[in-house]
């Protein structure tokens, strides 16, 4: 907790005032005491409390007074805040890798459905942009709150040669920069003096590791420059699997060859090896503030991508209790204020 006006505090100091008042005028009633004769008298004229309630009302009233205090002071609690201006790219790897089928019925299939069912879940939230990369990044759909736009376009995913993750991540903070001010385009100096994170974040879905193009460390690099973190996510098994791809799932430059026999377009490799560059991943996701996360299968990105929003999309901010403390301090001095005035209300003369 903080305070907008720290020396507001020094009022507390009214409360061992308060303590030194009462202290003197008890001694000078002492001094001015009255003698009386009958013990009977006395006791009718005490009021009808035991020790512990005559102590009520002046606990309640110190408390009041010092949570008055505190509500003066102006103080600030950190707590998290649901943000639905974030922005999240989408960089989805179209790599030839993304044919293996060892996630049914192939990676860039798996991956395409989870991307969609995703982007579902986010309507009505934050803005989300497309960017797809293999041997080069281009920018699929610039981030918008259109979610049938983003689905449809996901439906024309194709692969190609190559792995460009660095260049994904710069085309991604260019994305950002279009509808973000705060953050400055790749390349560009990024305004200094600001704390925390961008309301912004990029997610990374890969099955292999960088070929060509932009160093991903350079990348993440810049990404941190600009307090955009990166999330990482490193898809597919380790276990050698067919390449196979529908044949409308190739870039078209002939890359694939056509498989007469099953009717689906194949890749002359044949089996594919598993190349996910992990310990780059983690540097990524290190540099940045983001997270790695691990998917075998599909049902495991699927949960990835579910558990993200709720790192990127609720942001700590500072809120003002000032109000709380000074309601709650004023019902406590009221109440002990009443307590008072009740017990010592007057009694009628007993027989």
């Amino acid at each position: 907790m903080v305070f907008s006006w720290p020396w507001a505090l020094l009022s507390v100091l009214i409360i061992p005032l308060i303590f030194a008042i009462r202290w003197w005028m008890r001694r000078r009633r002492r001094r001015a005491a009255v003698r009386v004769t009958s013990i009977a008298l006395v006791r009718t004229a005490l009021p009808g409390r035991t020790r512990w309630t005559r102590k009520i009302p002046a606990a309640l009233f110190v408390t009041g007074l010092a949570l008055l205090a505190v509500g003066a002071a102006r103080p600030q609690a950190s707590v998290p805040v649901p943000q639905t201006s974030a922005t999240i790219l989408l960089a989805l790897d179209t790599s030839g890798s993304m044919c293996s089928t060892d996630v049914d019925p192939n990676r860039i299939t798996a991956a395409r459905k989870a991307a969609a069912e995703f982007i579902e879940s986010q309507r009505g939230g934050p803005r989300i942009g497309l960017v797809t990369f293999a041997g080069s990044a281009g920018l699929l759909v610039s981030p918008t709150d259109d979610t049938d736009a983003l689905i449809e376009a996901l439906d024309g995913l194709t692969v190609g040669r190559g792995t460009a993750i660095g260049q994904a991540m710069l085309a991604s903070i260019d994305a950002i920069a279009e509808v973000d001010p705060s953050v400055a385009p790749a390349g560009a100096n990024p305004p200094g003096g600001e704390s925390g994170y961008a309301g912004a974040a990029i997610v990374v879905l890969t099955d292999g590791a960088n070929t060509q193009g932009v160093d991903p460390q350079t990348a993440a690099q810049e990404a941190a420059l600009r307090r955009v973190r990166v999330f990482p996510i490193g898809f597919g098994s380790t276990s050698p699997a067919p390449m196979v791809c529908e044949n409308s799932q190739f870039d078209g430059r002939g890359y694939g060859r056509w498989d007469g026999m099953s009717g689906r377009g194949g890749f002359d490799r044949g089996r594919n090896v598993r190349m996910l560059d992990e310990p780059a991943l983690k540097r990524i996701a290190r540099t940045t503030g983001g997270s790695y996360h691990r998917a075998e299968n599909a049902d495991q990105l699927q949960e990835a991508l579910d558990a993200l929003p709720g790192t990127f999309t609720v942001i700590t901010q500072r809120v003002d209790t000032a109000a709380a403390f000074a309601a709650a301090g004023g019902l406590l001095v009221t109440a002990a204020l009443s307590l008072s005035l009740w017990w010592n209300r007057p009694r009628p003369p007993t027989r």
